[in-house]
Formats: structure tokens, C-alpha cells, sequence
């Protein structure tokens, strides 16, 4: 006697009472018999679904039997694309922040902004005339001072970078414009919000030397870096090195003394031996960080017809010439701290301090190859570090 297999396909979709169809078997009509279903159903578990199916079929003696089948239904949760999609978005804004920040600390050269922070700090402190000065009012004044004038830092560098940008190519290709992290577009923005923002604020504190730092400020390196007619003053040495000096040693100390002294404490008008001694230790300082500036730019300066006095004098000389500069202020301010009206524990600190950062300027001399643009950038820096340290010890001369 032959027998025959059939498969029949259950759906989770099907009624429990379905015909199972005819089958294709022949046979006399007389003998012919209705076909006997028998459907069994496993129960339905919530891990684990087996769907058994038997299925008998009993035809002229011969026995049809559907093996029974085993179908598991595995649950599997599967993030919908809006939750992944948001997920992804969040995270390419948490990076690109990053990256911005990143760049615009490249962008606004920290040295600059931690010596104008410095130069804030130290000016405000020279102000003190008593312990009981230093005081909440007094840390407010100093906020007031040092958070504003870091737009115009952003401003400064920004808008040298702007009109530099084919000669940083060359000298400072690690620069975020010319290096392409940022757009030119992106960099007049950021330029143009920090003048605003520079503005603004100091507006708001209501402070008149402050508005006049940022006024003056804004004008003199506009007309250093911008290529206008009877401007761009950088591509004149002695303006160049003039302009620079002007800021650091006068603008800067005396306009953030002043916001101390008259706006927030509302004293007098007054110039203190103090002050005194820090313009006269930051004019020559200031006149070597000038020189200093342009030994590691001649080759693009050269390039571009910008004739400073590295270009003109040669790198070696002018780098000997600052050299003697820093050291004679260095010197300036041992005098000044021996002869203070200070205790002796604070005479002895700032003579010894400024001993000790001279002997390390002329040490670090040794290791820097006047030649090598990263040689003699690396000591660029490092001077501006050596500022920051005569800024702690200068408000200690009295």
C-alpha cells in the first residue's frame, strides 16, 4: 500500500476552523469518504509559542499523518528610527560644540587672553591699599574688568587673523582660519559679535575707564590689521612696535587701576608709587615683547612687503636686543622691590622672584635657534609666561 505525505502551512492569521481542501488521491466513488480533520492547538506561552498541528487523513485505509511542527516567536525590540534618530542628533551637536570651542581657543590665542587676564588682575591689585580692600565688592569689580575685555581679546586676534590670512599660510599655518577649521564667513561673525559683545557689557557696567579701554583698544588694532587706505599700520615697524607698547604698558594697567580705584572703590585720582613702577618695568618689557613678535613671521613678512625690524635687522640681532630688554626690567623691578616701604618677607619675595625669572629667561636663551620659526615661536610664548609671573610680583612694590 503507498503512502503520501502533505504539508500544510499554518498561519497565525487562520481561523482555528479551516478545511484542509481535497486531496489528490483517486479512488472508486462508492469508497469515497469525507476526510477527517483533527486540529490540535498548543497552549500559547509568552517566551516560547509552539503551534502544533496534527493533522490525520484516513482515506481507503491509508493514513495521512502531518508530522507535528514546532514554530518559536522570538520578541525582539527593535528602537524606533525617531528615538535613533534623535539619539544620533544629540550626539553630533555634543561633538560639534566641542569642536568649536576647541577651535576658538585656538582661534583667540591663549596666551594673549591669559595675559590680558593677568594684566586685569595685577593692575586691580596694585589698586589694594589695605586687606580689608579685598572684599566681595572688590571681586565684583575685577569680574567687571577681566570678563568683558576677553570679547575684546577675541576681537584683537580675530581681526589680524581676517587680514593675515594668506601671510599665516605661511607663518602660522596651525592657525584655525588658515588651517580651514574655520570659514571666513564664520571668523567676520565671530569677530563682529565680540565687538558687540565687548561693547554691550561694558556699557552695562557703566565703568569710564573700561569704556574708554575698549574704545581705544578696538581703534588701534583696527588700524593695525585692517587693509585700508592710510591704514594697516603693522607693515610700519616703529608704528607696529609703538602700538603694541602703547597697550600694554599704558592702556591696560592704567585704565583697569583707574576702574578700581575711582569706580569701584570711589577714591581719588591718584598715581601710586606702585603704579608707577609696573608702567615703567611693563614699557621696557612690553618694547621687547614688540621685537620679539615678528622674529618667527620674516619669511612670510619678507613675502608680502611687511618690513619689521626682524625682517630689516636680521633675527639674530633683534633677538639679542629683546633679550637685554627683558632682563633690564627684570632688573628694574629687583631695585624697585629692594627700596619698597613693603615688609622685609615681601622685599626679599619680589627681589628673589625676579631674580629667579631672570636666571631662567637667560638659561631658556640657550635652546632657542633663531632660525627655526617653531624654535623661536615656543620663546615667544614663553616670554608671555615670564609676564605672567612679574604680574604676581608687581602689586607687592610699594
Amino acid at each position: 500500500m503507498a503512502m503520501a505525505r502533505g504539508h500544510v502551512i499554518s498561519s497565525p492569521n487562520v481561523s482555528p476552523v479551516t478545511s484542509v481542501g481535497k486531496l489528490g488521491c483517486r479512488g472508486s466513488k462508492a469508497s469515497q469518504q469525507k476526510i477527517k480533520t483533527k486540529i490540535q492547538y498548543s497552549p500559547l506561552r509568552f517566551q516560547q509559542s509552539p503551534f502544533n498541528h496534527h493533522y490525520k487523513c484516513i482515506e481507503r485505509g491509508a493514513t495521512y499523518e502531518e508530522s507535528n511542527k514546532n514554530y518559536v516567536v522570538k520578541a525582539v525590540t527593535v528602537p524606533s528610527s525617531e528615538s535613533e534618530s534623535e539619539a544620533s542628533n544629540s550626539k553630533n551637536i555634543v561633538e560639534s560644540v566641542k569642536n568649536f570651542i576647541a577651535v576658538l581657543y585656538e582661534f583667540i590665542y591663549p596666551y594673549a587672553l591669559y595675559g590680558q587676564a593677568s594684566a586685569a588682575i595685577s593692575a586691580s591689585l596694585v589698586a589694594i591699599e589695605k586687606l580689608s580692600d579685598i572684599s566681595p565688592l572688590f571681586i565684583i569689580g575685577l569680574l567687571q574688568a577681566v570678563l568683558p575685555h576677553s570679547f575684546v581679546v577675541l576681537y584683537i586676534n580675530g581681526v589680524n587673523q581676517l587680514f593675515d590670512f594668506e601671510i599665516d599660510k605661511i607663518n602660522k599655518p596651525y592657525l584655525p582660519l588658515a588651517a580651514g577649521k574655520i570659514s571666513f564667513r564664520s571668523c567676520a561673525i565671530i569677530v563682529a559679535l565680540s565687538a558687540i559683545l565687548g561693547l554691550g557689557l561694558n556699557l552695562m557696567i557703566g565703568s569710564p575707564p573700561l569704556i574708554w579701554n575698549f574704545v581705544l583698544c578696538v581703534t588701534i588694532w583696527t588700524c593695525y590689521s585692517v587693509n585700508l587706505p592710510f591704514l594697516r599700520w603693522k607693515q610700519y615697524p616703529v608704528m607696529a612696535s609703538l602700538l603694541i607698547f602703547v597697550c600694554w604698558a599704558y592702556i591696560f594697567p592704567i585704565t583697569y587701576f583707574f576702574h578700581v580705584q575711582t569706580f569701584v572703590f570711589k577714591r581719588p585720582v591718584v598715581f601710586t608709587r606702585s603704579l608707577i613702577v609696573s608702567l615703567l618695568f611693563l614699557s621696557i618689557y612690553t618694547t621687547g615683547l614688540a621685537l620679539a613678535k615678528d622674529i618667527p613671521d620674516v619669511e612670510g613678512d619678507i613675502k608680502h612687503g611687511i618690513d619689521s625690524f626682524a625682517a630689516r635687522l636680521g633675527q639674530k640681532k633683534v633677538f639679542w636686543i629683546c633679550v637685554f630688554l627683558f632682563e633690564m626690567a627684570f632688573g628694574v623691578a629687583f631695585l624697585a622691590g629692594a627700596s619698597s616701604s613693603s615688609p622685609f618677607l615681601i622685599k626679599i619675595a619680589t627681589c628673589l622672584g625676579n631674580v629667579v625669572l631672570g636666571s631662567i629667561l637667560w638659561y631658556r636663551t640657550k635652546y632657542v635657534d633663531v632660525t627655526n620659526p617653531a624654535s623661536t615661536r615656543s620663546f615667544y610664548s614663553f616670554i608671555w609666561k615670564l609676564l605672567m609671573g612679574s604680574y604676581v610680583l608687581l602689586p607687592l612694590i610699594r
